[in-house]
């Protein structure tokens, strides 16, 4: 990418024309924007909420030894919220006046199940780091734990 650029503006710099110069600040700024630092990590937690891993799977374990069929539901509901515009925990959106959540959606009516260990996990998640973890991220290590702990049985 630096050589693209320092070759960019090798070109730039021999050219008069105001129009090049714009365009060549619009490269600058759109490059810059691309090599910010900002990553995703899997030790995302382990500063801010270390004991969540282990609440977690504690809940889904509970869960899954009460009834092995759970861990299966766990990871459809995983599935169900990431099906089409991506993980983001609108599966547990409750029904209002004015909103009908996918929880009643026609397509998951009665075909989804599992919402009351998501809310236990999510109970136990909040007494342990407050406001720190989402419904998203919840639902995607409840189903990494259900695949995990049915694959022992």
């Amino acid at each position: 990418m630096l050589l693209l650029t320092n070759k960019f503006i090798s070109k730039i710099m021999a050219s008069s024309s105001s129009a090049m110069v714009c365009l060549a600040m619009a490269y600058l700024l759109v490059a810059s924007f691309g090599s910010s630092n900002a990553q995703l990590t899997t030790n995302f937690y382990s500063n801010s909420c270390p004991n969540l891993f282990s609440t977690v799977k504690a809940v889904v374990q509970s869960a899954i030894n009460k009834e092995a069929r759970m861990g299966a539901s766990l990871l459809r509901l995983f599935f169900h919220d990431c099906f089409v515009n991506g993980c983001d925990g609108s599966i547990l959106l409750d029904d209002t006046s004015s909103f009908t959540g996918e929880k009643t959606a026609v397509p998951n009516n009665g075909s989804v199940r599992g919402f009351e260990v998501i809310d236990q996990i999510k109970s136990a998640v909040e007494n342990v780091c407050p406001s720190m973890v989402s419904c998203a991220d919840i639902l995607a290590i409840t189903a990494r734990d259900s695949v995990v702990i049915v694959s022992k049985i």
